[in-house]
């Protein structure tokens, strides 16, 4: 299937997400946005679940250039400016925009009851963990250095879900700032760590 085609119908399942929610989501729904008839998606996709699917790999992807994108671009290889660059990759505006976020909603409830998306979640927590966990172990011990990552995974995910809930939408900025903020209080403590002031 030719990306630009593809990329149509994603766009077109989280507008319809957006829209009306997961469970009204029709192909119909879907294909109305996308411009094109439901044979395409049936065909392509095999079906709504494929369809969902392959929307939420793509979203975990961009969630992944996020984070790879502000890495890469450090200038600093320090622990602290690792840990920075994840932080604003998660709440980057590949993640947080309206269809973004209720696609992300829609995909964690989905995900307690298809084992496929199961999967993801599953790949994608992981990630997240075990980034933190390695980049938290160049400076404190294993068990402090794991209930860190832990920490901080559980307040970017919390974060997230109370912002992607509020009426008025994320405020990403006030996110960032407040993971940001938690992040220097689990450092401060080590003296040759320096805690960063945010703005």
């Amino acid at each position: 299937m030719e990306p630009v085609r593809r990329q149509q119908l994603i766009d077109a399942t989280m507008a319809a997400i957006d829209e009306v929610g997961l469970a009204d989501a029709t192909i119909m729904l879907i294909a109305r946005h996308a411009g094109v008839s439901t044979g395409i998606i049936s065909h392509y996709f095999g079906g709504k679940d494929g369809l969902l699917e392959a929307t939420m790999r793509q979203i975990l992807t961009d969630l992944s250039e996020a984070v790879a994108a502000r890495r890469s671009a450090l200038k600093d290889n320090s622990p602290r400016a690792h840990i920075g660059a994840i932080i604003e990759g998660n709440f980057d505006r590949s993640q947080v925009t309206g269809p973004a976020a209720k696609t992300w909603l829609a995909f964690w409830a989905s995900s307690m009851h298809k084992p496929s998306l199961q999967r993801l979640q599953y790949v994608n927590d992981r990630r997240l963990y075990a980034n933190l966990c390695y980049q938290f172990r160049r400076i404190l011990p294993r068990t402090e250095a794991r209930n860190a990552a832990r920490g901080l995974a559980a307040m970017i995910d919390g974060l997230w879900l109370r912002g992607a809930l509020a009426p008025e939408a994320l405020d990403a900025d006030e996110a960032r700032h407040l993971a940001h903020h938690y992040l220097d209080q689990l450092l401060a403590h080590h003296e040759h760590i320096l805690p960063v002031t945010h703005h």
